[in-house]
C-alpha cells in the first residue's frame, strides 16, 4: 500500500461549512442534551422531503427497525421474513425483538427481495398455518424494491410490512419515496450513507398513533408524572439535538450529494460497461435510486476471480472497495435459521463488488479506479 497516496474511501461523509454552522448554532444555543429544537425541525423537514406524515429521529437505523417491529405487533417467538441479501442489522433487529428471521432470496435485476419467491413462501406457509408476523423488504444499495408486487403479496395474506430503507433515502418506487411503504419505513444516517448524522436513524410512518408509540418507547417509556413512572419497558433510543443539527445541514444538501453519486455511477458505466462480461447495476424501471454504492458485477466464466483480484489491486493503491453483503444464510450466527433460496444471492455475493461512490470523488479518482479495474481484467 502506498504511504503517499491519500486513501480513497468507499463512501466517506462530506462535511462543509453548512454542517459546521448548524452544529455550532446548536452548541451555542445550549441544546447539547438529547432532544431539542433541532430534533423537532429535523423530523419536520424529513416529512416535507419524503412526503410521509410522521418522523421519529432515533439513535440508529437498527433501533428504528427494532421499535418498528414492536409497533406492528412482533412478539417473542414470532417469525419475520427478511431478505437474505442485506446488512446484518436488519436480521439482528428481528432477534432483538425476540423473533426469528426467515430468509428469502433476491431477484437478480435489483438484488432486492424476490417478490415471486415471497409470494410462493407466503402461500406455502398460509397452507400450513404458519404465516410470518411481518415482512421487512430492504432497499438494497439505494434501489427501491418492487413494492407493487411485494405489497400485493403481503396484502393478499394479511402480513404487515416494515420497509428497511436504511440505504435508500432519495430513492422512489412509482413516485412514492423510499420509506413510504408498509406500516412504517426506516432510514439510517450512519457515517457512510447518502447523508449522515454521524450515527442515527429515523422511523417514518403515516400512522400517527404508531409514531407516538415509538416516541414513547424510545424515551424509556416515561409516563406523564412528576417522578419517573414506567408501565412499559422502554429504550434509550432518541437522537441527540447536536446530531439532529448535523442531519438538518446534510438534508439541505442531500439532493446535490445524490446527484454526485449518480454522476459517479455514470462515469463507471461509460468506462467499464462496454467490457464484455462486466455490468454496472442500474436503477429499476419502477423508480430512480440514490446510487449510494455503485455495484459492479462480473461474469464468472469470462472473468473468474475478478471481484477479489480487483479489490486487492485497489487496496494496494489505498483505494477502498467492498464485497457485496454476505448473505445472511451464509452467516455463522444464522446457520440454523430457515431460508428459502434460489441461489441468486449466493451468485451476487460471489460475482459482485461495491466501488468508491462518495460525492467528493474527483475525476482523477474515478479514472484511477476504472484504469485499475481494466488492467486487472486485461491480465
Amino acid at each position: 500500500m502506498s504511504s503517499m497516496r491519500e486513501r480513497i474511501y468507499l463512501s466517506a461523509p462530506q462535511v462543509t461549512e453548512t454542517e459546521i454552522e448548524y452544529v455550532t448554532a446548536a452548541l451555542r444555543g445550549g441544546w447539547i442534551a438529547p432532544l431539542g429544537p433541532d430534533v423537532d425541525a429535523f423530523e419536520a423537514e424529513m416529512c416535507a422531503y419524503t412526503g410521509i406524515g410522521n418522523a421519529v429521529a432515533l439513535s440508529s437505523g437498527t433501533a428504528a427497525i427494532h421499535l418498528g417491529l414492536l409497533a406492528i405487533g412482533v412478539r417473542p417467538g414470532d417469525e419475520v421474513i427478511v431478505p437474505t441479501l442485506t446488512f446484518a442489522a436488519t436480521a439482528f433487529a428481528v432477534v432483538h425483538a425476540g423473533a426469528r428471521p426467515v430468509f428469502v432470496d433476491a431477484e437478480e435485476e435489483t438484488w432486492n427481495l424476490d417478490p415471486v419467491l415471497l409470494g410462493e413462501v407466503l402461500a406455502t406457509r398460509a397452507a400450513s398455518g404458519s404465516l410470518p408476523t411481518a415482512i421487512i423488504p430492504v432497499d438494497l444499495f439505494g434501489r427501491a424494491c418492487d413494492y407493487a408486487s411485494i405489497m400485493a403479496a403481503a396484502d393478499r395474506f394479511g402480513v404487515p410490512v416494515l420497509e428497511d430503507a436504511a440505504e435508500a433515502l432519495g430513492a422512489s418506487c412509482n413516485g412514492i419515496s423510499a420509506g413510504g411503504f408498509g406500516r412504517a419505513g426506516v432510514l439510517s444516517f450512519n457515517g457512510n450513507k447518502v447523508m449522515t448524522t454521524s450515527g442515527g436513524g429515523m422511523l417514518l410512518t403515516d400512522d400517527e398513533a404508531l409514531a407516538s408509540k415509538v416516541r414513547f418507547w424510545s424515551t424509556q417509556s416515561r409516563e406523564p408524572f412528576p417522578w419517573y413512572e414506567h408501565e412499559e419497558i422502554g429504550f434509550n433510543y432518541r437522537m441527540s439535538n447536536v446530531l439532529a443539527a448535523l442531519g438538518r445541514a446534510q438534508l439541505s444538501r442531500v439532493d446535490a450529494m445524490i446527484e454526485r453519486r449518480v454522476a459517479n455511477r455514470a462515469h463507471y458505466e461509460a468506462a467499464l460497461g462496454g467490457i464484455e462480461g462486466v455490468s454496472i447495476v442500474r436503477d429499476p424501471q419502477w423508480g430512480p435510486g440514490n446510487a449510494w454504492l455503485t455495484n459492479i458485477r462480473f461474469d464468472p466464466e469470462r472473468h473468474p476471480g475478478a471481484p477479489e483480484a480487483i479489490r486487492l489491486a485497489l487496496e494496494a493503491l489505498n483505494i477502498e472497495s467492498r464485497p457485496v453483503w454476505k448473505p445472511m444464510h451464509q452467516q455463522p450466527v444464522f446457520k440454523d435459521a430457515p431460508a428459502h433460496l434460489t441461489g441468486a444471492a449466493d451468485k451476487i455475493f460471489a460475482d459482485g463488488l461495491c466501488l468508491p461512490s462518495g460525492p467528493q470523488l474527483s475525476e482523477s479518482d474515478l479514472e484511477l479506479v476504472c484504469d485499475t479495474i481494466t488492467a486487472v481484467l486485461q491480465r
